[in-house]
């Protein structure tokens, strides 16, 4: 089943009730009330092989921890697009899900939810050459957030919203039933997911992840990092 536009956008209701501020924490993109929730962190890549979080800050004598971010680890702003020499190449991927890590997600989360076969799908409006279904769905709007929402089955999450450009993946997806939520904030490079701690402990355990149980307090700016030393302000 193809995904098709939402015949309104009340689905996304309880996304819209759930947030909290702006770029405020984790539940600034993921709604409140789950019983966990998860980071999982967009590898970087060094000679096309994957390079962790945790080995960039292993690289950089840094605190590996929930709330990193990888300018602190680094030591640099620039690294968050254009890596940094000796530790990766190629920054990890910006605003969407990596296309490698969408299979295992998708497999991880179909068991923990009782409808697989009807989930929602919210793609931020912003997105260059959007696929016509998606750009004249419905929408709704979070703070500075606007999102089209179209619905079909989990495994529709490895579909790419721009199929001209280089892969987009959903900015948010749930089930029906909401026993979880999946949010890429288009400017961050990391993906959050709320869930039961059955989830959790689920994701946590899948090895090509690198995952994290975080606070849903925690911040989400290349600012927040709270254990590493902070970047001095920009010129």
């Amino acid at each position: 089943m193809p995904l098709t536009p939402a015949p309104d956008p009340s689905p996304a209701d309880w996304i819209v009730a759930g947030l909290r501020g702006f770029a405020e924490s984790v539940l600034s993109l993921v709604p409140a009330g789950f019983e966990a929730y998860v980071r999982i962190f967009h590898p970087a890549a060094r000679k096309s092989e994957q390079v962790r979080w945790a080995e960039i800050a292993a690289a950089n004598g840094k605190r590996a921890h929930p709330g990193m971010q990888l300018t602190a680890l680094a030591g640099s702003r620039e690294a968050y697009r254009h890596g940094q020499p000796g530790v990766f190449d190629v920054a990890p991927s910006i605003g969407s899900l990596p296309e490698e890590l969408v299979e295992p997600l998708t497999e991880a989360l179909a068991g923990q939810t009782h409808t697989p076969d009807r989930c929602w799908f919210a793609f931020w409006e912003g997105f260059g050459g959007l696929r016509p279904e998606i750009a004249l769905a419905p929408a709704f709007s979070v703070p500075s957030r606007r999102y089209h929402v179209l619905r079909g089955p989990l495994g529709r999450l490895a579909e790419s919203a721009t199929p001209d450009y280089r892969f987009r993946s959903a900015s948010l997806c749930w089930p029906d039933d909401h026993a979880w939520c999946v949010a890429t904030e288009i400017d961050l490079n990391t993906t959050y997911v709320g869930c039961d701690a059955v989830c959790r402990d689920e994701l946590l355990g899948i090895p090509v992840l690198e995952a994290l149980a975080v606070d849903p307090t925690t911040g989400i700016d290349y600012a927040s990092d709270a254990l590493n030393p902070a970047l001095p302000p920009p010129k």
